[in-house]
């Protein structure tokens, strides 16, 4: 039996895991995520892909990615690029597929195992490749939603699939820290939009520079 420790990276699809937990009624918590993987191996990399609205004062995905990238996760993200569409409909674009394929295949002869949290049926091909190159690939999503997270094609071709309802009570943050980090993102986002009210002078200004 080998006693080589089990080479490991996750690769995240940030807005895909994140409506599929939303989904299933609760949210992750990233550092009980790392905390579940360590144990399963070597963890080489966690990698965590989104887009971020760059314009906005105030963006309630900035907060999460800030704390990614202290503690322990690759954080990529880029721009979305607004457009409309053939109906004249604005729509937000924030595709991040090829960065993480693109990733994926350059760690793939360093690594045994790649955890991808999508249910993305473009990944398919990618799975396949990475396969090829004697990697065993875990997808993590869900079938326990009407209808499923995953496209069939996608769970079809990896060698795991993980449904992240199972994974939920080593994962999944607390419901009553859930409620207060909310209650602190709307207190930033109304702060991010009042108008700043002048100071009242006291005597401590006249010393002020």
């Amino acid at each position: 039996m080998s006693t080589v420790p089990n080479r490991i990276a996750l690769f995240i699809d940030g807005a895909n895991l994140y409506a599929t937990a939303k989904t299933l009624g609760f949210d992750i918590d990233y550092k009980s995520l790392l905390k579940e993987f360590q144990g399963r191996g070597t963890l080489l990399r966690a990698f965590y892909y989104t887009a971020v609205v760059e314009d906005q004062e105030f963006s309630s995905i900035r907060p999460l990615v800030d704390w990614l990238y202290y503690n322990g996760y690759t954080v990529v993200t880029k721009p979305t690029k607004e457009f409309v569409d053939a109906s004249g409909r604005r729509k937000v674009k924030g595709n991040m597929d090829i960065e993480l394929a693109v990733d994926a295949m350059e760690l793939a002869g360093k690594i045994d195992e790649m955890i991808l949290f999508s249910g993305d049926g473009d990944f398919r091909p990618l799975v396949e490749a990475v396969q090829r190159r004697g990697v065993r690939v875990t997808v993590v999503s869900t079938i326990a939603t009407q209808p499923p997270m995953i496209a069939d094609e996608l769970r079809r071709q990896a060698d795991v699939f993980t449904d992240l309802a199972d994974l939920q009570a080593n994962v999944g943050r607390d419901p009553t820290e859930r409620r207060a980090v909310r209650e602190r993102d709307e207190a930033r986002a109304q702060n991010a939009q009042r108008p700043a009210s002048p100071r009242p002078r006291d005597k401590a200004d006249e010393f002020e520079g």
